[in-house]
């Protein structure tokens, strides 16, 4: 199994892996897709960005197989970005795979990590 994150992107976008025109590109893609799933709370607190082919999904992951769902939602939002559909009916239908697996990295973080978001009240002394 590939554990390179830019080579296995590159695998889905069917892009051999000693193609490098686009790598860059496709970089700057993969670290904006880590941005958005560091802002829903998912993945290291500081976030997480990679350089090159050396990154790979454990560093990411950090071995958890319940997030293995991370790898298709990297691809299909790197897929969006770098070589959008030109079919509306398969733009909708992986915009809609997109917000499920939002939906479903939602619910994994609220079962692993949830904090209660109403403040704490101070009692009123007066």
């Amino acid at each position: 199994m590939i554990t390179s994150i830019l080579t296995s992107v590159k695998k889905t976008l069917n892009l051999a892996e000693d193609y490098t025109p686009f790598d860059e590109e496709i970089i700057i893609h993969i670290n904006s897709v880590f941005s958005t799933l560091n802002q829903l709370g998912v993945g290291p607190f500081d976030g997480f960005s990679i350089q090159d082919k050396t990154a790979n999904w454990d560093a990411f992951l950090q071995s958890d197989p319940r997030l293995n769902h991370i790898k298709t939602y990297v691809y299909l939002r790197v897929r969006m970005l770098f070589d959008p559909p030109t079919t509306g009916y398969h733009v909708a239908s992986m915009a809609d795979q997109i917000k499920e697996l939002e939906w479903r990295l939602n619910v994994q973080r609220e079962d692993t990590q949830w904090t209660d978001p109403t403040p704490p009240t101070v009692p009123f002394e007066g």
